[in-house]
C-alpha cells in the first residue's frame, strides 16, 4: 500500500503514459484510455461509443473471443472495458510473471480489432438485453433517468449506455467509421498499476499504439447550472426509487474534496444526517445515500432512496428539513472529522485492489489531467476545513437549483408532486 510510486511519460508518437508501481505487488494491470464517450455523441449514434466497446471484443486480426478468453484466463487474468460519459477504455489484470499477456491482450483489441457485420449483430443482441436490464434495476436506472433529467438539453444528459432504438440500427461500417475518428492520437492515453515497470510500459505503447495518430480531440462546452425540476418517471417495481440533487463542480475545480465532504457529511455511512433522520428516526425508506458523479466540467450531488409509495412525499420533505438544518445551524462538533474518516478509509481499502488502482489512474488524467497518490489524495481530505464545507454547501445545495426523479408506481400525490413544497 504504502510506497507506490507514480511516474509519467510520453511515447514517441505523443501518447501519456501513467504508471503506478506497487512494491510487493503480485499483479499488474494495464489500460488504453480513450477520450470519447457518451457525451460526445450526436443523436443518430447515440449509443455507439458502448457498442464498439463491446464489439472490438468479439474479433482481432489474429483472435476470436475464445481464444482471446482462453489466452486471459490461461494467464490468470482478467479482459475487460466500460464506457463512460467521457471516456471509453479497455484493460487486462494478470498476475505479475504473465504481465506480458496482459499487455498483448488490451493492445490486440484496441489496435486490431476486425469490427465486422457478423460481429456487430452478435453484439447488438447482447447489448439491447443490457439495455432491457438495465431498466428492470431500478437502483440503476434512477441514477441514469436523474443524470439525464439534471442535464437536460446538454450532451452530459446522455447516458453511456444509448437509445434501444438507435443502437438496433447501427451498422458495422458506422462503428468503424468512429473508430477511425476517435481512436487516435491525441485522444490515447496509457495506464498500468501494480508489478510495472515505466519504460517496458512506454516501450509497449510505442510498438502498438504510436501508429494510431490523425485524431482530433472532441469539442465540449461545459453545461450551465440547471434550473430546479421535478419527474415522474412510470415504473413496475413495488418500491419508489427516488434521486434529489442538486450540479456540483468540475474535476479540476479546487472546492471538488469540499463538496466530496460535504456529500459524506450527508449521507455516506450510517452515522449520517440523512441515514438517522429519514431511516433510523422515521424509518421512511429501505435505504439512503448521497454520490458524486464527476465529470470533467460538472457533477452532481445527489441523495437516492427507496421506499413506498406512502413515504415518498414525506421521506423527500425529511431530505429537505436535514438540508435545511445543514444550511441554517451548520456541522457539530466532530462530524467532518468522522466523515474525513470514514472516506478515508473506503479510499485506503478501495487502494488494496490493482483495478481500482487502474481504473483512479485513468479517470484522474482523463477528467482534470492530474494523477495522484493515495496519500496526496489522503491529504487533501484533511485540508478541507468546516468552513470549507459550508461555504461550499451555500453555494450547491439551493433550492432554485434542486431536480427531483421518482420511479415506481406512483399514486397522484406523488405524481403531481409540486416541488415548491420542498422549502429549504
Amino acid at each position: 500500500m504504502s510506497g507506490s510510486t507514480i511516474h509519467g511519460s510520453t511515447t514517441s508518437g505523443g501518447i501519456p503514459v501513467i504508471v503506478e508501481s506497487i512494491p510487493g505487488s503480485q499483479s499488474a494491470g494495464f489500460m488504453v484510455g480513450v477520450a470519447t464517450g457518451s457525451r460526445d455523441e450526436h443523436p443518430e449514434i447515440f449509443g455507439l461509443s458502448h457498442l464498439l466497446e463491446h464489439t472490438v471484443f468479439r474479433e482481432t486480426e489474429t483472435r476470436d473471443s475464445y481464444q482471446m478468453a482462453k489466452e486471459m484466463e490461461g494467464a490468470g487474468g482478467e479482459l475487460n472495458a466500460f464506457t463512460g460519459r467521457e471516456m471509453t477504455a479497455f484493460y487486462g489484470i494478470t498476475i505479475r510473471e504473465t504481465a506480458a499477456t496482459a499487455m498483448d491482450m488490451v493492445g490486440d483489441i484496441v489496435a486490431h480489432p476486425l469490427i465486422n457485420e457478423k460481429d456487430t449483430e452478435l453484439e447488438k443482441k447482447i447489448v439491447l438485453q443490457e439495455l432491457s436490464m438495465i431498466r428492470n434495476e431500478p437502483d440503476s436506472y434512477i441514477r441514469d433517468l436523474f443524470e439525464s433529467t439534471l442535464w437536460r438539453g446538454h450532451p452530459l444528459c446522455q447516458d453511456e449506455g444509448g437509445d434501444e432504438k438507435v443502437v438496433a440500427g447501427l451498422t458495422a461500417a458506422d462503428l468503424r467509421a468512429y473508430y477511425e475518428e476517435k481512436y487516435r492520437i491525441p485522444n490515447l492515453a496509457v495506464y498500468a498499476a501494480g508489478a510495472v515497470d515505466l519504460d517496458e510500459t512506454v516501450a509497449w505503447a510505442e510498438d502498438v499504439l504510436d501508429g494510431m495518430s490523425g485524431g482530433q480531440r472532441n469539442r465540449r462546452d461545459p453545461p450551465k447550472r440547471p434550473e430546479s425540476g421535478y419527474r415522474f418517471v412510470k415504473g413496475d417495481a413495488e418500491h419508489c426509487h427516488v434521486a434529489m440533487g442538486f450540479s456540483s463542480y468540475g474535476a479540476s475545480h479546487p472546492d471538488r474534496m469540499a463538496a466530496s465532504m460535504l456529500s459524506a457529511v450527508l449521507g455516506s455511512g450510517t452515522s449520517s444526517r440523512l441515514f438517522q433522520n429519514v431511516r433510523e428516526k422515521k424509518a421512511l425508506v429501505y435505504s439512503v445515500y448521497t454520490t458524486v458523479s464527476q465529470n470533467s466540467d460538472a457533477s452532481s450531488l445527489t441523495a437516492y432512496m427507496s421506499c413506498t409509495d406512502k413515504n415518498v412525499v414525506e421521506a423527500m420533505g425529511t431530505v429537505s428539513e436535514v438540508v435545511s438544518g445543514l444550511l441554517k445551524e451548520g456541522l457539530e462538533k466532530g462530524e467532518l472529522e468522522r466523515a474525513k474518516r470514514l472516506v478515508k478509509g473506503a479510499n485506503v481499502r478501495a487502494m488494496e485492489s490493482t483495478e481500482h488502482r487502474l481504473y483512479r489512474l485513468g479517470m484522474n488524467h482523463m477528467l482534470n489531467g492530474s494523477s495522484e497518490t493515495l496519500e496526496q489524495r489522503l491529504d487533501r481530505i484533511d485540508a478541507v476545513t468546516e468552513d470549507d464545507v459550508m461555504r461550499v454547501a451555500e453555494d450547491i445545495l439551493r433550492e432554485d437549483a434542486l431536480n427531483v426523479v421518482v420511479l415506481g408506481k406512483g399514486n397522484r400525490e406523488i405524481k403531481g408532486f409540486d416541488l415548491s413544497s420542498l422549502a429549504f
